[in-house]
């Protein structure tokens, strides 16, 4: 492999210059409890406060299972992105590491999906917090049409904004205030569990207790096809999903290769035994007369805290509507954060302005990533004002993103990037798994939660369309053939992932989930995986191609 003839090439198309000078600006000063911190702090936010209730509705008790589903899936993953961690730690590393293995088109599509996934966090955690606290803020919440009023929205925009300037003067500022916070969001939860799991097993009480898990349907009222499906739709994926921004500060990490697989995996271990028994407190602690329509019926302005209230709770209840105001904002200061990053990174690979790549030498921050996202926030919010509509189709993007780092991993160990101690055991099943798993979420999902997720894909691709024409165009005004033999390297590197998209999609349609129903669901299943599995096999070879062609643009 010519890896030296590789990097000049790859380095001249990324400035590589320009981005050294702008990574040395970072600051590394965030260690193990700082990461899990920011871990904790992204996962531990609107989610606990929402999900176990859309899950419910979806599912009924089979939540439980949706929970666990979700909770595994994120564990596989987690392992992937821990070990990429490892091998190149670096800020934005999320939309970096499908560039170094695959090129710029998987790069380019992946990209663009994970920032509008990413940047749709703040302006959901800042509508959750708006919901919660219509409890005692009138007409900011619609709760008849579900939506934020227009007071409401103008809220939300006054948070995000908070979130902003919380990041803007330093990464020591946003970690000594997410310690503070991350500490409180763990344990309102884990008081609020406590005591609605006693409630539940008290049957003098008002709640259902341990009847509600057999009653009103059995354990599975909508069929274990639905508890799947709930992994995606109930905004589930969105409640564990938060683990990766510690891939996206590894950059600012004092020492990434022992503390990014420790903080990632204690992350998951932590919130799905959080998630779990959330779920289960949730379910034993409704009354039975909210039951009486069945678990679809299910419908809570501020879930946890109403039901604190129904059953006589009135200082938890309080206690819950202080903490809604605490939960989705800590999590939204985190996502704020990384989000920057993943622009920064986006910048690196050259989909954005340089100007967007900038880094305030003072403070370390990515200033500017930070307030284009804030725009870009503020205009997902309007026409999306509610926590579930914003959650529900931008699930479904972000397992597709998890994909990508399935098969960077086994690109990096098979061309002999990274060493041998930044290994984890077991990556040559995990990976695999982890690809396969994420896209029968996708499958589960139902044709009209993927439907709603076609905008976001078809964006992403015409932005390498767009590029690719661009690039053309200055090949034709003197690059050469320099530029057309980058184009041919790029695509060989990253048709499979067009194909594994047209493929998810049109298994989706063809579905019983909501599509035309050629498949049953386990036969619909087995077919998901067994083509993912091919896909994900054509990715790796793709991506080994394509660093012995270019090389993976790092020393």
């Amino acid at each position: 492999m010519n890896t030296h003839a590789g990097h000049r090439a790859q380095s001249s198309t990324l400035d590589a210059g320009g981005i050294e000078r702008e990574e040395s600006k970072l600051q590394r000063r965030l260690g193990f409890w700082s990461l899990l911190a920011a871990g904790l702090g992204s996962v531990i936010g609107s989610g606990w406060l929402f999900a176990s209730m859309f899950a419910a509705r979806a599912a009924g008790p089979a939540a439980l299972l949706s929970w666990l589903v979700g909770g595994v899936l994120m564990l596989l993953v987690a392992l992937v992105y821990a070990e990429l961690g490892m091998v190149r730690p670096e800020s934005g590393g999320l939309v970096r590491y499908p560039l170094y293995s695959n090129g710029r088109l998987a790069a380019t599509v992946i990209g663009v999906a994970m920032w509008l996934a990413y940047v749709s966090n703040p302006p959901t955690e800042a509508a959750g917090v708006v919901q919660y606290a219509s409890a005692w803020l009138p007409g900011v919440y619609d709760a008849a049409a579900g939506v934020l009023t227009p007071r409401g929205l103008a809220l939300a925009v006054l948070l995000m904004a908070g979130f902003v300037l919380l990041n803007y003067f330093g990464v020591r500022l946003f970690a000594r205030s997410n310690n503070v916070v991350t500490a409180i969001k763990v344990l309102v939860p884990a008081l609020t569990l406590g005591l609605l799991l006693a409630s539940g097993f008290d049957h003098g009480s008002a709640s259902g207790g341990l009847a509600n898990l057999g009653g009103h349907g059995g354990f599975a009222p909508l069929g274990y096809g639905q508890a799947l499906g709930a992994v995606a739709s109930a905004g589930l994926i969105f409640a564990y999903t938060g683990f990766r921004n510690i891939v996206e500060l590894s950059g600012e990490a004092v020492n990434p290769r022992r503390d990014i697989p420790r903080s990632m995996i204690a992350t998951l271990l932590l919130t799905i035994a959080l998630y779990l028994a959330l779920q289960l407190a949730f379910l034993v602690a409704l009354p039975p007369q909210l039951l009486a329509g069945g678990w679809q019926g299910v419908n809570l302005k501020s879930p946890f805290a109403d039901l604190a209230r129904m059953l006589g709770m009135s200082w938890l209840y309080w206690m819950l509507l202080a903490d809604s105001m605490i939960s989705p904002a800590g999590s939204g200061i985190v996502f704020t954060s990384a989000n920057a990053r993943n622009l920064y990174g986006m910048a690196k690979n050259g989909l954005l302005p340089r100007a967007v790549m900038h880094v305030h030498e003072a403070s370390g921050i990515p200033r500017r990533a930070l307030l284009v996202n804030f725009v870009v926030g503020v205009a997902l919010l309007l026409p999306l004002p509610s926590w579930h509509a914003i959650v529900r189709p931008l699930s479904a993007v972000i397992v597709f993103t998890f994909s990508i780092g399935a098969v960077a991993l086994p690109v990096f160990r098979a061309e002999g990037i990274g060493a041998a101690a930044d290994r984890l055991p077991g990556m040559r099943a995990i990976a695999p798994l982890a690809f396969v798993v994420s896209t029968l979420v996708m499958y589960w999902a139902s044709w009209a939660v993927l439907r709603a997720t076609l905008p976001v894909m078809l964006a992403a691709v015409g932005w390498y369309a767009w590029m690719h024409l661009r690039a053309r165009r200055a090949g034709s005004r003197g690059a050469g053939s320099a530029a057309t033999s980058f184009d041919l390297a790029d695509w060989q590197g990253g048709a499979w992932l067009l194909v594994y998209l047209a493929l998810t999609y049109a298994l989706s349609l063809v579905s019983t989930r909501g599509g035309l129903g050629w498949f049953g669901e386990t036969w619909g299943s087995l077919l998901t995986a067994l083509l993912s599995l091919a896909c994900y096999a054509w990715g790796v070879h793709a991506g080994r191609r394509y660093v012995r062609l270019r090389g993976p643009g790092f020393g």
